[in-house]
């Protein structure tokens, strides 16, 4: 199964669940401008145990792996669960929404898109970044490489006031420096 194909199945099973949704992580960082290998989506979901029950049935229907004890818990700790297609291998790692005022911004902010021949929901740019510097902090270098190649091939398209706002809010001062400084976006007064 392709990736869009793949893709296609996720979205459709959010949508007869009822479920809203987000594509973050790579997928969404390759629909901005840097492609990456995956063998995995990230999607946010907006969901309490009913539509989380509704998702997993959905997936088991669709063949797919999923421990329903774990997709449950992570709907009460707003944590993450993931699936997989043992056919493919294609994984889904579904983020229950957290429930603080950023998360609730970053997802009415997000757009529906055509990515891979797909209609699917995907974080905003800023969103993608910001979310990406979380991981970030928790030591993962690959991401603090993609908020790079982000910020190298979209500087001009970005909205520096959201950025600064999030940045300063959510504590992620330090790693946007980096990021930045490895960027070559340091200098001249560029603020954000």
């Amino acid at each position: 199964m392709s990736l869009a194909a793949f893709l296609r199945k996720v979205a459709e099973i959010l949508d007869e669940a009822g479920v809203p949704y987000m594509l973050t992580g790579s997928l969404a960082s390759a629909y901005y401008a840097v492609p990456r290998a995956t063998q995995d989506l990230d999607v946010v979901i907006a969901a309490e145990a009913p539509g989380i029950e509704r998702v997993v049935q959905g997936l088991l229907s669709a063949g797919c792996y999923v421990d329903r004890d774990a997709a449950l818990e992570a709907g009460r700790t707003h944590g993450q669960f993931n699936a997989i297609d043992p056919e493919s291998g294609w994984k889904i790692d579904l983020i229950v929404r957290r429930d603080r005022t950023y998360s609730r911004t970053e997802f009415e902010r997000r757009e529906r898109v055509s990515l891979l021949g797909v209609e699917v929901a995907v974080a905003s740019l800023e969103d993608v970044l910001i979310a990406k510097l979380e991981w970030s902090r928790l030591g993962d270098s690959a991401l603090q490489r993609d908020v790079v190649q982000l910020l190298e091939r979209t500087w001009e398209q970005l909205d520096q006031s959201y950025l600064k706002k999030w940045i300063t809010e959510l504590g992620l001062q330090s790693e946007w420096d980096e990021v930045r400084m490895q960027a070559g976006r340091d200098a001249g007064g560029e603020e954000a």
